[in-house]
């Protein structure tokens, strides 16, 4: 048993120094890793018990056709919706809207009056009431975060 443990340390030991070795490298970036152009959006929800099928109804005609109209104006690259099938049940449902870069996040004038002569007023109308009479009331916005991919280069 003692030798057991005797190799058992051993390898814990070069496992730690093996580690902190790796700890004090300084990477460069662009050097030794690259950091993504684009930009992935994360938004966390958890829809009510029996309420998933009414929620992506509506996200069909609000968040699915607003972002095709923000891919024709090239200001998203991609989205999605994924449902969240095991856990820890504080979200059931995953957002993703992929920019092209940080900056098409700034929204301008120009770029909201684009939007807005391609989207619709009478859309937007819809979309607000769908978000105050029934987004609002099964369910949760947990959480949103934005994401930048990197590249390790493996020399």
């Amino acid at each position: 048993m003692k030798t057991i443990l005797k190799y058992a340390g051993l390898a814990a030991a070069a496992a730690v120094m093996t580690t902190s070795t790796s700890a004090n490298a300084q990477l460069r970036v662009w050097e030794d890793y690259t950091p993504a152009e684009n930009v992935v959006e994360l938004t966390y929800v958890k829809v009510d018990e029996g309420q998933l099928d009414t929620y992506l109804e509506g996200l069909k005609q609000t968040w699915v056709q607003a972002h095709e109209v923000n891919k024709t104006l090239g200001t998203v690259e991609s989205y999605g919706i994924y449902t969240v099938p095991y856990g820890s049940n504080e979200v059931n449902l995953v957002l993703r809207v992929t920019y092209p870069n940080m900056a098409a996040l700034n929204t301008s004038k120009e770029q909201y009056d684009r939007f807005m002569d391609a989207w619709g007023n009478a859309n937007q109308e819809n979309s607000t009431r769908t978000v105050r009479e029934v987004y609002n009331n099964i369910r949760k916005i947990k959480g949103t975060y934005l994401l930048r991919g990197l590249t390790i280069d493996l020399d």
